[in-house]
């Protein structure tokens, strides 16, 4: 973990074990404490050069630079568990508190990772519904890796269950939930969208939550997929510390 707090002043520690599956890393446990910029090399000294060089994007599953490196997101297998992926900017950003990830010309990572949920599907051997699938980036305080990642996993089967008999409580703004998920509780908005290509759950988050966009490094975020009256859309969920 590259940044250390008492439990006690969280929330939430792992956004991502309250409502996925799992959410490991893409390496290593072990090497990841050593090499908190694992993900960096993999993706900039790996990934980028192969797929600029058209010998495909390996060791990642895709690599999409139709905007350039700047704005460029790839996609890498987790090694933890059968299915789960990452999608990983191809710009150098530190992690959810990074200001780069506020600007305009930000990547969309989110949009990104969605598109990922196709490469679940793959490895599954079966569609999910999009309520089935979650994009998680954790607080800076919880994670093991200097490089922003998104986790793409499916969603524990309990938790889409809460989700979607609270759906209809959600609007546009962020609000405090008034169920619990797995015993935590969460802010969460309504979000319609597709493929998030036309949104970017961080920046509602830092300009939606009053005081978020001063203490980015301490949210995690989930974009849950849904459905709001027959509309493709997200359910957003955060969580902070106190």
């Amino acid at each position: 973990m590259s940044g250390t707090r008492g439990k006690g002043n969280f929330l939430l520690r792992f956004l991502s074990a309250a409502l996925l599956l799992s959410a490991g890393l893409a390496v290593d446990p072990l090497a990841a404490r050593a090499d908190s910029m694992a993900l960096w090399h993999i993706v900039h000294e790996s990934c980028v050069p192969h797929a600029e060089a058209g010998e495909g994007p390996k060791p990642c599953e895709d690599v999409d630079l139709a905007r350039g490196e700047a704005e460029g997101v790839a996609i890498l297998k987790d090694l933890h568990g059968m299915w789960q992926m990452l999608a990983i900017p191809t710009r150098r950003i530190t992690g959810v508190e990074d200001p780069q990830m506020l600007a305009p010309d930000a990547p969309n990572v989110f949009a990104g990772a969605w598109k990922a949920k196709a490469l679940l599907e793959d490895r599954l051997r079966r569609s999910l519904p999009r309520e089935s699938v979650a994009l998680t980036i954790n607080s800076k305080w919880a994670r093991s890796q200097d490089q922003f990642h998104v986790h793409v996993d499916c969603l524990v089967k309990s938790v889409a269950e809460k989700l979607d008999d609270y759906r209809s409580a959600l609007d546009d703004r962020w609000r405090a939930m008034t169920v619990a998920l797995n015993g935590r509780m969460y802010f969460a908005r309504r979000l319609y969208s597709t493929d998030l290509s036309d949104a970017e759950p961080l920046k509602l988050l830092a300009g939606g939550l009053e005081g978020a966009k001063d203490h980015m490094d301490a949210y995690s975020l989930a974009a849950v997929g849904a459905t709001f009256g027959g509309k493709p859309g997200f359910i957003l969920e955060t969580a902070v510390s106190t």
